[in-house]
């Protein structure tokens, strides 16, 4: 019997999907702070080793964020180097704690983990950080129009739910949330947020624009949160590939064949 537990499947064979509704993928690590990231005389280095593919530099001030027993406790502002390509569709943050990868045009794995493995490697020729406290991976799907129409076509009716009723047009906003840990998983867990959100909505600014229509969002998040562990670009590589293959098995568990044939796959 085929074990259809999207925790512990074998990750199925990929449907590459022509249309895909994938909005935003994101790849970050966080390591403990590194205080030469602020000055823009050690980051020049770095920016060197990027800037063919990404040659614009944006610099914020942005607000640290401390996730605590109160909740989400804002810190102190600190400064963080944005690069983006020429189209404006990839960008990599480095901050004195984290470096991030993240595209609104994802095309395949494969090219996104090259370019991952690309900014590890510069952050680690140039900072060299020892000591990973965090690594996660986020896949953001969102439907619109007739495809929100067709949630119940689309989606699971585990996922659907509600908004597959016939009283949809009248819910305003609804987000389900639920946390899975990963069986044998060494602390790493599945973050899943789906549900609907009105027009001009949204529930992370930061990685999530708000549109000037409903939409329906299937948003998976997943997370190392072991420790002090070494810092190695082969092993957050590694990881990465492992984490991209079971968010896709949660993707496939969540969907109907339907979804895949509607944005271009070919079963």
């Amino acid at each position: 019997m085929v074990n259809t537990n999207p925790l512990i499947a074998q990750p199925p064979q990929e449907v590459p999907l022509k249309d895909a509704p994938l909005v935003r993928v994101i790849a970050q690590v966080r390591f403990p702070p590194i205080l030469s990231i602020e000055k823009k005389e050690f980051v020049g280095s770095f920016q060197e080793a990027i800037r063919e593919t990404y040659p614009i530099l944006h610099l914020e001030q942005t607000p640290g964020l401390v996730l605590g027993s109160p909740g989400i406790v804002e810190t102190a502002p600190q400064l963080t180097w944005r690069f983006l390509d020429t189209t404006n569709s990839w960008r990599i943050s480095l901050a004195p704690n984290f470096l991030a990868i993240e595209t609104t045009a994802y095309s395949s794995r494969s090219d996104f983990l090259k370019r991952f493995k690309n900014a590890l490697q510069a952050l680690d020729e140039n900072f060299k950080p020892k000591v990973i406290e965090r690594f996660g991976l986020r896949y953001i799907d969102r439907l619109v129009g007739q495809e929100l129409e067709d949630i119940s076509l689309l989606v699971k009716p585990e996922i659907a739910g509600i908004v597959a009723t016939e009283f949809r047009k009248y819910i305003y906003q609804t987000i389900n949330e639920s946390w899975f840990i990963i069986p044998d998983g060494d602390e790493q867990i599945i973050a899943a947020r789906w549900g609907l959100m009105s027009a001009d909505v949204t529930f992370d600014p930061n990685a999530i624009e708000p549109i000037d229509e409903p939409s329906w969002i299937l948003d998976i998040d997943m997370s190392s949160k072991s420790k002090n562990r070494e810092f190695s670009v082969e092993a957050l590589i590694s990881e990465a590939q492992n984490f991209a293959e079971r968010i896709y098995t949660f993707f496939r568990w969540a969907v109907q064949d339907e979804f895949l044939r509607r944005f271009g796959g070919k079963l």
